[in-house]
Order: structure tokens, then C-alpha cells, then sequence
């Protein structure tokens, strides 16, 4: 192991691992225009200990998809971390950084200059906010084990239940649970595996019908699971989970949410414009919502969805623009379509009509955007920290509760966009909602085999 220290700006210590060969400068230096070059690789960063990229934290810099004895040169603000690396016989090489203790959060580009063949590429080293525990004394955190790997949760105070989707692994995903839980206790009342996939094209056997998202319509008694891996939504019994359609696949493009009112099921389907429509007394498909994008030249890819009840109004994130786009439901008609200034991967939205506010979840810049409901003005960005994913807004309290994925904490603002907590609720929350006990309602995922932190069920509840 060889350790190099490193002047930019005084905060960056490289150390060469096991199984990279270091290489002197000189071995990099060529003929300029004397070589064609390619690089179809990926480069990244990661925190060595699979948290998130903070201040003080060790982080990996590592790359795949190089030439066996491709050779890397990392630079920083100008500075060289370290002596160049080889990559390995697999075309990779990893190399390890520390990020000095009084870094600031954001974005640090490193240059990746590659040789034999010749290519030059950035990527960003994004230091994310840690803000420490706040509030833990003003809030009781309950958690109760689950189901693995769950992704969303979906509360019916009408039939005393709630209902989360849990999938694991990559297609074909042969392990997945609808599950019903108990209102109060949060106690498992039943549980049922979707049904078998069809064969994929390449003849693989095609797994399960895994459920991703979760949605409720009670006055039906109905539990609608978005089926990502095949494009499709099925429809459930909410009394004791049976199957009621699985749709057929295709039917929606990589579809994540969905919000049932009025009779509909609105269904985003991610990357696209658009949100597909479903009719919950005949469960047929029966029209697509197109979103616009405000922007010249840009594609509305819609993300997360989050409904204002009383006035029918859809809110839709666009993780393709960074943008969000109001839906009147009684129409079918967008209204409107705010850009989120400053944002990156506009994932998460909630919205907080009575107080005239949108909240998003930033997953690509660390931070929650408030914006002004009315004109889509941006009021304030509030970092929260590594990559949060979902927000939703408690109504009677206004409090705004964000689900930090990276970071393990779900933060919550009040209606001023002030931080009042900062919660540890184990790896990786994922999904959020808000509950009718004054709280809310999150589930997270493990993070391996031997996490017990993982695929919990947590209420979040102030204290009076």
C-alpha cells in the first residue's frame, strides 16, 4: 500500500490499494495528437464504508470499463492525487481519498485523464451535508420489522390498515410482498407473493410480478401495486390481498407511484411525460396525461406524484428537467409547470396547497426546494443531506418530513423551511407518508444480509 499526500487545496490524501500498480508521471506523457482515443467505462465515487460522502469521510474513487493496463491520472483543482494507477486485468482500478474534516458541502469535480488509449473525462466528488442529531428529544421514533426490501407505504385509516410493496434484488426478482399491517400495532395481518412473470425475451425464467409502488382506494377496497420490472400495475383486494387484474405487461413505462381519486388510478411512469390513467370500476387503461416541460428543449420526465384532495390537483416531479407540473384531475389538464432553480434530479414532491407551498426532493444537488404553489417562485433550499428521495407533508401540523436515503435520517422542517429534526431510522428510507395519528409513516431497506437496522416500518410522531 502506498500513501501519497496531496496539496489541493490542502484537503485531499490519496492512498493506492491492493492490486493497483502506480506508474511514474512520465509513463503518461505522449505526443500530443499522436493516438485515437475512446472511453465507454463509467468513473464514480463512493463512501469506503457505504454511507454517505461527508466532511472527515474516506471515499473511493474508482472506475470499470478500461482497457486492462489503461493508465488513470486523478487531478483535483488543478493538483495531481497521487502517482497515476494501472487498471487491472478486469479493466478496474479503485483509489482512495480523504475528505478533509472542514470541507463544505457540494460538488467537487476530479479530471480523469486516461492513456494507451488517450481519453479525458470529469466526475464529481459530491460532498453532502451532515447535519448531526436535532430533535431527538421533540419526537417519538417507533420501529417494527417487516418484510425485505421495501420500497413504499401506503396508510387506510378507513379500514384500519397499511399496506407497504417490498421487492428484492434484479430482474428476474423472484422475492416480493404486498403486505397489510395492522393500523396501530403495525403488526403483520397478511401477506401475499405476485404472481409468476412471464419468460423475458432471452428465455430466463421472468421472476414475479414484484410490486414497487402502493396505492389505496378504500371506498373500493382496492390496493393498486405499480410492477416496474414489466411495465405494468396490478390491482388487489385490501380485505385479504388477492388478486383482482394484473395488468398486462407494457401497459406503462417503468411505472413508480400511484394515486387513486375519484374514481381513477393516476400512474407515473417514470422518464416519460407521462401519467397514464386507469378507470378503478372497470380496470381498464383509459387515457395518459402528457406533461410539458417549460424549458426549451427539455422532456418532462415525471418522478414522484403527490395529490391535493381538496382541490383535485396532481403535483408531478420532473426528474428529467427539474421542473414540477400541477395537474387539474378534473380536467385531466396541466395548469402549470415550475422549474426548481438550482436543482439536480428532482426526484421526491409534496405538496402543502393550504400554505401555499411545493417541496421537493433533490437527490442530485442534497436538498429540499420550497417553492411557491401559486407562482413556482423558489423560497428557500434547505440542505438536508446524502440524496433524499421522498417528501410529504404532515396537513394539520405543516411539518415536512424528507427521507435522506444515504444518510439514514428522515429530516423535518417546519413550515419556514427550518430543520426542527434530524432522525436516525436506519438504512436507506426510502418512502414516506403522511399517517393520521399526527405523524408520519416511513419504510427503509437493509443494507445486506447482516443489517438490523433494515426493512423497518417506522412511525414518526411529535411529541405535544
Amino acid at each position: 500500500m502506498i500513501l501519497h499526500r496531496v496539496t489541493a487545496r490542502g484537503w485531499l490524501k490519496a492512498t493506492a490499494l491492493a492490486g493497483l500498480v502506480a506508474v511514474s508521471a512520465g509513463a503518461l506523457q505522449a505526443e500530443p495528437f499522436s493516438e485515437l482515443g475512446s472511453f465507454s467505462g463509467r468513473l464514480g465515487a463512493s463512501n469506503a464504508e457505504r454511507g454517505p460522502i461527508i466532511a472527515g469521510s474516506e471515499v473511493l474513487l474508482s472506475g470499470r470499463g478500461l482497457e486492462p493496463g489503461q493508465q488513470v491520472s486523478l487531478r483535483q483543482d488543478g493538483e495531481t492525487l497521487g502517482d497515476p494507477v494501472t487498471a487491472d486485468d478486469n479493466g478496474e482500478f479503485t483509489f482512495s481519498v480523504q475528505i478533509p474534516e472542514d470541507a463544505a458541502p457540494g460538488a467537487y469535480p476530479v479530471v480523469a485523464e486516461l492513456s494507451n488509449p488517450a481519453f479525458a473525462t470529469t466526475f464529481d466528488v459530491r460532498v453532502a451535508p451532515n447535519l448531526g442529531p436535532i430533535g431527538t428529544e421533540d419526537f417519538t421514533v417507533e420501529s417494527h420489522d417487516a418484510v425485505p426490501g421495501l420500497y413504499q407505504v401506503a396508510e387506510a385509516p378507513d379500514l384500519g390498515a397499511v399496506f407497504v410493496a417490498a421487492a428484492n434484488g434484479r430482474p428476474p426478482v423472484e422475492k416480493s410482498d404486498l403486505v397489510k399491517l395492522d393500523l396501530d400495532t403495525l403488526e403483520i395481518l397478511a401477506k401475499v407473493t405476485p404472481a409468476p412473470a412471464p419468460d423475458r425475451e432471452d428465455g430466463r425464467a421472468g421472476g414475479v410480478y414484484a410490486v414497487y409502488g402502493v396505492g389505496v382506494d378504500a371506498e373500493r377496497g382496492q390496493v393498486w401495486a405499480t410492477n416496474t420490472r414489466q411495465n405494468s400495475v396490478a390491482v388487489y383486494s385490501a380485505d385479504d390481498l388477492t388478486l383482482i387484474k394484473q395488468f398486462e405487461d407494457g401497459i406503462v413505462s417503468h411505472p413508480r407511484d400511484v394515486v387513486l381519486y375519484e374514481g381513477k388510478a393516476y400512474v407515473s411512469a417514470t422518464f416519460t411525460p407521462n401519467v397514464e390513467v386507469f378507470d378503478a370500476d372497470t380496470l381498464e387503461h383509459v387515457g395518459t396525461v402528457e406533461l410539458t416541460s417549460g424549458k426549451r428543449g427539455e422532456t418532462f420526465g415525471t418522478g414522484s406524484m403527490s395529490l391535493e384532495r381538496a382541490s383535485g390537483t396532481l403535483v408531478v416531479s420532473g426528474l428529467g428537467s427539474s421542473e414540477v407540473a400541477l395537474v387539474d384531475l378534473a380536467t385531466g389538464e396541466q395548469t402549470a409547470v415550475y422549474a426548481v432553480d438550482g436543482a439536480e434530479r428532482v426526484i421526491g414532491v409534496a405538496e402543502d396547497l393550504e400554505r401555499n407551498r411545493i417541496y421537493t426532493a433533490n437527490a442530485g444537488t442534497d436538498d429540499v426546494s420550497i417553492l411557491d404553489a401559486g407562482t413556482g417562485e423558489l423560497i428557500k433550499t434547505v440542505p438536508v443531506g446524502s440524496s433524499p428521495l421522498n417528501v410529504a407533508v404532515q396537513p394539520d401540523s405543516g411539518l415536512v418530513y424528507v427521507a435522506v436515503r444515504n444518510s439514514g435520517t428522515v429530516v423535518v422542517l417546519n413550515a419556514d423551511g427550518e430543520v426542527v429534526g434530524n432522525l436516525e431510522v436506519g438504512s436507506y428510507p426510502n418512502h414516506l407518508t403522511a399517517d393520521s395519528k399526527g405523524g408520519i409513516l416511513v419504510v427503509n431497506k437493509r443494507q445486506g444480509d447482516n443489517d438490523e437496522t433494515g426493512d423497518k416500518v417506522t412511525r414518526i410522531t411529535p411529541k405535544m
